[in-house]
């Protein structure tokens, strides 16, 4: 699988990543069984970037994922996390559902995105990971948290990098906005955006994907499916963690056709849309079972016939030139 450098830092991603949210119970319950298959299957695919956060499950995603990866050579995998959810113990019971995970709420999140707090954040998380570093830190959807993330929060990152502590660094959102100010006025390795460079989405192509080529930092995609309607569009389906919208879902259908008449599907699609951007280092892919690590592999695999693309364009269902 090809390997790509996020920016300057010298930290290498597989083209292909995990991402390890679902892992950690995101909406329904995977068992540490499943979870260790799916690790175990990303590996055997030759993936090697692996993502989590303490918000993941409330620290179960990060734990599942060190168990796992504790098998393999710590030098070939990448492991990256996220700070600005502080943990702390909860004796509220009840369960996390309400933030999307199916686990006890044996904890609860507190956002802090202050020096302390990055550090703290950061330790715990070394800890359920089983790890004595990890590779690359972002601060975690700091939408309503900008003044403390880029006057408190990012100086502490960028802080741990000088120190050696974290390899390299970057912020990790559901919005290009913010992520493109942090490209522009930062000094941050690589950028996660989720959602916003997708064969329904392209809003992260006006502004964010040309500040990161002109100022040489890299872009990991998340979110490529959009959530779900890119993956299975169908009535019911899921569109940013909704239900899709009548117009979205038809022309995630009429997408679906034309992947059909070319000889592919759409999930294959999707993942090179996403791929293709000299921007992007890396596409992450959720996966709770090693069918669907597989699945993802495979789809990541299959080659895009340019005709494809351009039937898109001649159909008005795809704007953006690239790819060709």
């Amino acid at each position: 699988m090809n390997t790509h450098t996020l920016g300057s830092s010298g930290v290498p991603v597989s083209g292909l990543g995990f991402g390890a949210a679902v892992i950690g119970n995101l909406f329904t319950e995977v068992t540490d069984e499943q979870a260790h298959d799916a690790v175990t299957a990303a590996w055997q695919r030759g993936i090697r970037y692996f993502d989590t956060a303490p918000h993941y499950g409330l620290g179960l995603s990060e734990r599942r994922l060190g168990e796992v990866l504790s098998a393999f050579p710590r030098a070939e995998y990448t492991v990256s996390t996220k700070v600005g959810r502080r943990l702390e113990p909860s004796t509220d019971g009840g369960d996390d559902l309400a933030s999307g995970f199916a686990v006890p709420a044996i904890r609860r999140r507190v956002w802090d995105f202050s020096a302390d707090g990055v550090r703290r954040t950061l330790e715990a998380s070394l800890e359920r990971l089983g790890l004595d570093r990890v590779d690359v830190v972002y601060l975690h959807d700091p939408d309503d948290h900008a003044e403390q993330a880029f006057h408190e929060g990012y100086p502490a990152l960028e802080k741990l990098r000088s120190e050696g502590v974290v390899g390299a660094i970057g912020a990790g959102m559901n919005q290009a906005e913010m992520l493109t100010r942090f490209v522009r006025e930062t000094d941050v390795d690589v950028v996660l955006c989720a959602g916003r460079h997708t064969l329904l989405d392209q809003s992260a192509r006006t502004e964010l994907l040309p500040a990161a080529v002109e100022r040489g930092v890299s872009v990991v995609i998340g979110g490529a499916f959009n959530s779900g309607l890119l993956a299975d569009p169908r009535p019911g389906a899921t569109y940013n963690y909704a239900q899709a919208p009548g117009d979205l879902l038809d022309r995630a259908l009429r997408m679906r056709e034309v992947a059909e008449r070319h000889g592919i599907s759409l999930r294959a699609a999707a993942l090179a849309f996403c791929a293709a951007h000299p921007a992007v280092a890396s596409v992450l892919v959720g996966a709770r079972s090693a069918a669907e690590v597989r699945d993802a592999a495979d789809q990541f695999a299959t080659p895009v016939p340019p005709a494809f693309w351009q039937e898109l364009r001649d159909t008005g269902l795809l704007t953006a030139e690239e790819p060709s």
